[in-house]
């Protein structure tokens, strides 16, 4: 399969695999889309995401999308940290001559890395935001962690951040827990942003939501990826989502990439089957 290329590349993930289980001797030819499982018949094995690759340039998003258990999630957690990887490698540009080898990382230079170089937006906030912790104390986090000190400086931080993402200065000081889901998810940005990171993953982000209200969400995300100029991957089943924030798609089947193009033209003229299949659902 054929690399999604990118010129001057801020992410670039190399034959990422991840595998729970133990595979048996010829588990990778038994798993896979040809074979319509990503489970080891002998051993039970999964094979979640098998030889995925990718870059990402800056101001460019990425859609990886496919069915429920297509292994797109547990790329973008790999790529996060929050699952550890069984092949592969994963690279950030940090400067012109810096590169960064996250998967070589210690548990704790990756949550480092987490604080100012890649942002994560989950599908359940739960997972990006303390539910007790009021909107501005979400966003004092990262800047803590990144060494902010002065409470006026943090305070005009998350003021800011609230605003570019439209949620109510007086709901500031409220706990997020009371936030509706679309709120939520507007500060789960502002807390993704908080130390303007390089990179953004955005796994789902508007599942769940109102049908009006995912709108509003998704009009924001694609703003915000455009002024800040992130290098962003987005995860999603949902078409709509994919043609609204992205410019080029993978196509993943049972843990392996099986179409790359740009979504335009993957929603025009799709060419592996699979594919063909999940557009004509979508317009269905």
């Amino acid at each position: 399969m054929t690399s999604v290329v990118s010129p001057e590349w801020v992410l670039k993930v190399n034959q990422l695999g991840k595998i729970f289980g133990g595979l048996s001797e010829n588990g990778l030819a038994l798993t896979g889309p040809e074979t319509g499982s990503s489970k080891d018949p002998v051993t039970g094995a999964i094979v979640a995401a098998w030889n995925v690759s990718f870059e990402v340039a800056a101001g460019e998003a990425l859609g990886v999308v496919g069915e429920s258990g297509s292994g797109k999630s547990t790329v973008m957690r790999c790529i996060a940290g929050d699952q550890s990887s069984s092949a592969g490698s994963v690279q950030i540009r940090t400067s012109p001559n810096e590169q960064i080898d996250v998967l070589s990382l210690t548990p704790s230079e990756r949550r480092q890395l987490r604080i100012d170089k890649i942002a994560v937006v989950y599908q359940d906030p739960a997972e990006g935001l303390d539910l007790n912790v009021t909107a501005g104390g979400n966003i004092a986090s990262p800047l803590t962690a990144a060494g902010w000190r002065n409470f006026s400086s943090i305070r005009s931080r998350a003021s800011e951040l609230l605003l570019r993402t439209e949620v109510p200065l007086n709901r500031m000081d409220d706990v997020v827990k009371s936030f509706s889901g679309g709120m939520k998810q507007r500060v789960q940005l502002a807390k993704a942003l908080a130390n303007r990171p390089p990179i953004v993953l955005l796994d789902e982000p508007t599942t769940g939501l109102d049908a009006s209200v995912a709108a509003g969400v998704l009009d924001l995300i694609r703003g915000l990826l455009e002024e800040f100029g992130l290098a962003a991957v987005v995860v999603s089943h949902d078409f709509s989502v994919i043609e609204m924030l992205t410019n080029r798609c993978i196509v993943m089947n049972h843990g392996r990439v099986v179409e790359t193009a740009l979504t335009d033209q993957l929603l025009e003229d799709p060419h592996h089957p699979y594919s063909q299949k999940l557009v004509s659902a979508a317009r269905a």
